[in-house]
């Protein structure tokens, strides 16, 4: 059964997370988060910008007794986050719809089974993916605090940031669709 995920609760599910020039966490510096689940429980997104460089999609597939992907079908291993870095998570177009498949409201699908990736690996997954190991979370109230201590701003989800292969740009263009000059900003926070 597919889900449906609505964002019309004032939290910031279906929306991009982008990380101050202050993020004092390596981890999280420079990120670009898809918001995946926000809600009075917590949150949960999957980082859009960053790469796994010791494990190809090919290797990734073989440790699960998948057969390897032909070389047009093998997508990049993305950093989802540090939480649970060896559960894996499928954002994608909603071209894909299965059984466990997440849709949020913003026609952004998630889907967090094998099948998606032996779909993938035939050739029949998504048009657009993000395959990402481990995901950001936070807990009751944590992600609202790190926004009032400015460690965060936050946009609309942009499929041409969203799905881009072009990793090294995405957090410059996350700001100027903030419409913010990153070159202005002061890594330092402050209160009036």
């Amino acid at each position: 059964m597919v889900q449906v995920l609505s964002a019309h609760s004032g939290y910031l599910a279906g929306h991009l997370l982008v990380a101050m020039p202050g993020m004092t966490d390596p981890r999280f510096e420079r990120s670009v988060i898809y918001m995946c689940v926000h809600n009075e429980d917590g949150a949960m997104g999957l980082i859009l910008n960053q790469l796994i460089d010791t494990i190809t999609f090919n290797e990734l597939l073989e440790q699960l007794d998948i057969p390897a992907s032909d070389p047009s079908n093998e997508i990049k291993v993305h950093f989802g986050g540090p939480v649970e870095a060896g559960r894996g998570f499928v954002l994608h177009s909603c071209d894909y719809k299965k059984d466990g498949t997440v849709v949020m409201e913003d026609g952004v699908g998630l889907t967090a089974t094998v099948d998606v990736l032996r779909d993938i690996s035939r050739g029949e997954g998504p048009l657009n993916k993000v395959l990402a190991l481990g995901y950001a979370g936070w807990g009751p109230g944590q992600l609202d605090a790190e926004i009032q201590e400015n460690a965060w701003l936050h946009c609309s989800a942009s499929g041409d940031i969203l799905f881009d292969p072009d990793l090294y740009t995405k957090w410059d263009r996350a700001m100027t669709m903030i419409g913010i000059d990153p070159s202005l900003l002061s890594g330092e926070a402050g209160h009036a």
